[in-house]
């Protein structure tokens, strides 16, 4: 059997939840919910709101907390919180030129968010592995 492809599993989800085409909401709200859960569902955005956690930082900082993000991701992961309006960007006319990136309050709500998403995984972990390593033994097919 053939992989879902992301973006189907994203519209699929997106259709159940608030906004969504099987739920009692418009569909700026639908498209706004899709659109945003493809955003937070990359591989950087919870890690990059997480480094600022601890207050405003520099674009280096976050880099150096955030293993494995290139230039250019990191670049368009913060462009897009920021256009989101979860974390603020300060630049600050100095020589060298000082730029800044701090957690809104918007910010600070995703950042709640993803410790419930951790709380969920540590409440379920035991049961997750070992629904893995069923999985992984072959005693259960897809």
């Amino acid at each position: 059997m053939a992989p879902i492809p992301r973006d189907t599993r994203l519209e699929s989800l997106a259709a159940r939840m608030p906004g969504g085409s099987d739920a009692p909401c418009d569909s700026e709200t639908h498209e706004l919910t899709r659109d945003l859960m493809g955003q937070v569902a990359d591989r950087w955005t919870l890690l990059v709101v997480a480094s600022l956690s601890d207050g405003p930082q520099r674009f280096s900082a976050i880099q150096a907390v955030v293993a494995g993000v290139s230039h250019r991701m990191l670049s368009k992961t913060l462009r897009g919180l920021v256009r989101d309006g979860m974390i603020t960007r300060t630049a600050y006319a100095e020589v060298p030129p000082r730029v800044e990136y701090e957690l809104t309050p918007l910010g600070w709500k995703l950042m709640d968010l993803a410790h419930g998403f951790v709380d969920w995984a540590q409440d379920h972990g035991q049961q997750l592995r070992e629904s893995r390593a069923r999985f992984d033994r072959g005693s259960e097919a897809v």
